[in-house]
């Protein structure tokens, strides 16, 4: 059996060695384009905490009926499973470029008959088996590990979009179930407001009915009921569509006693997220991840343009046999081996591959810009989000204060009107502004919790996950 010498072996090792070899750039991380903190003032509220915790949605969604509801989501959410899809597709490509670094290894057989004709003692058969590493190019110039890398750093860009669509599912269902709650505050204001338009129009027909009033106080207050009793109907399609909504996100049909019975219980569950942290945290969020590990490809892919430029080798080898024997296809004198390689390198192609290293770095110049974009949107979204926060509390105050005064003067406009002391059209304007006071009411509190949601989906929401090959 033949075997390789220690010369020949020591010869292969110098030209192994250089594999190791890389012509990409080194990676810096660059320095994120935004300060080094957020924004402060009156609208921000800038608060003691130094840093603001890496936290999972069960942290920030407190509901065990919402989280029971993420959880239904995570399973059975249809983008999600896309993602997922993807991203195992992501990891298999990074064996398959990886494949390229090793040589391959194959085995063939054939038979043949020859017949001459005139029973020759030449006619029978022949066999043949052989077995050989394919072409194998040395990596002298770190050309396939570049390739292997960008595609490792794609795959982990694909693994962080993923859980770009992870956190924008838990969010968007977050919002659909507050939205939902808001939406059943909103009909049972409408509810009561028929209820109280009712009574209004019964009085006024009475009062119409004794000479007291005329009969247009009866057609304004007609004008209230009807307005309504059309809100309560618009809030029946929309509790009927937030819930298409939510079960859209979760996947699969729910249970709808999981569903909030108002904003109020939504706001209690939900956790606050302080203001006065570092922006470094933005480094955290999948998107500006994603970036970072497209710029890493970018940078790897230069290393892959560098090393074109230079020679390539390749070793080819083959082991055999053949007989025309079957019982002697195996003996020594069958075996035959064959080893060679071979190098090739371009002279002239008319600068197409230095062209190719100036289209790599100016593709990792645009990654680079995309990434610090990246960051500075995530920034300009947090400090919106935090802006919004700083002022919530004050709005919600006026907005109950105002829905508190609204409420009172219909209460006394009401009773002075029954005396006959105030006009109808007083007390219906009174009714009209308590109903207008308690729907904006409703929406501030919506916002509050949509605001919560929000800056849960800006920060990043959980803690990144390890790579992953």
């Amino acid at each position: 059996m033949k075997t390789v010498s220690a010369a020949a072996l020591g010869g292969l090792l110098p030209a192994l060695a250089l594999s190791a070899c890389s012509l990409a750039p080194k990676y810096i991380a660059p320095t994120p384009p935004v300060p080094p903190s957020w924004p402060v003032g009156d609208a921000y509220l800038a608060q003691s905490e130094a840093s603001l915790p890496l936290v999972s949605y069960k942290e920030i969604f407190r509901d065990a009926r919402l989280q029971a509801l993420i959880e239904q989501a995570l399973v059975n959410n249809r983008d999600l499973r896309a993602a997922a899809a993807n991203l195992a597709a992501a990891r298999a490509q990074i064996r398959v470029v990886r494949a390229n670094q090793f040589p391959a290894v194959g085995i063939s057989g054939s038979a043949a008959r020859t017949e001459q004709g005139g029973g020759s003692s030449g006619d029978g058969w022949t066999y043949a088996v052989q077995g050989g590493v394919s072409s194998f190019e040395l990596d002298l110039f770190g050309k396939l590990a570049n390739a292997t890398a960008a595609q490792h750093d794609t795959a982990l860009a694909t693994e962080a979009s993923a859980r770009t669509v992870r956190l924008g599912l838990v969010s968007d269902l977050a919002l659909a179930w507050a939205t939902y709650a808001a939406d059943r505050d909103l009909q049972s204001i409408a509810q009561s407001t028929v209820a109280n338009a009712q009574d209004s129009v019964r009085l006024t027909a009475a009062r119409l009915k004794g000479g007291v009033a005329p009969r247009t106080d009866l057609s304004q207050a007609q004008q209230v009921l009807e307005t309504a009793k059309g809100d309560v109907a618009s809030q029946k399609t929309a509790l009927a569509q937030d819930i298409n909504a939510i079960r859209l996100l979760v996947g699969a049909d729910f249970d709808q006693s999981l569903l909030p019975d108002g904003i109020g219980e939504v706001s209690e569950g939900l956790a606050v997220l302080p203001a006065g942290t570092s922006s470094q945290v933005l480094l955290r969020r999948p998107d500006v991840v994603s970036a970072e590990y497209d710029l890493r490809a970018a940078n790897a892919d230069i290393g892959v343009a560098r090393a074109e430029l230079f020679p390539s080798i390749s070793l080819t080898g083959l082991l055999g046999f053949a007989s025309d024997a079957l019982s002697s296809l195996f003996d020594g004198g069958a075996f035959k081996a064959t080893a060679g390689a071979n190098a090739n390198w371009s002279i002239f192609n008319a600068g197409g591959k230095a062209a190719n290293v100036d289209v790599a770095k100016t593709r990792r110049d645009a990654a680079l810009a995309n990434y610090e974009k990246a960051i500075q949107t995530a920034f300009r979204e947090v400090a919106d989000a935090l802006a919004d926060q700083g002022t919530l509390a004050e709005r919600l105050r006026a907005a109950s204060a105002y829905t508190a005064a609204a409420q009172d003067t219909a209460r006394l406009t009401e009773a002075t009107y029954r005396h006959g002391i105030t006009s109808s059209l007083n007390n219906l304007d009174a009714q009209r502004s308590l109903y207008t006071a308690r729907r904006s009411e409703i929406a501030v509190r919506l916002q509050g919790a949509a605001n919560r949601i929000t800056l849960y989906r800006v920060l990043g929401g959980d803690q990144a996950t390890g790579a992953r090959d």
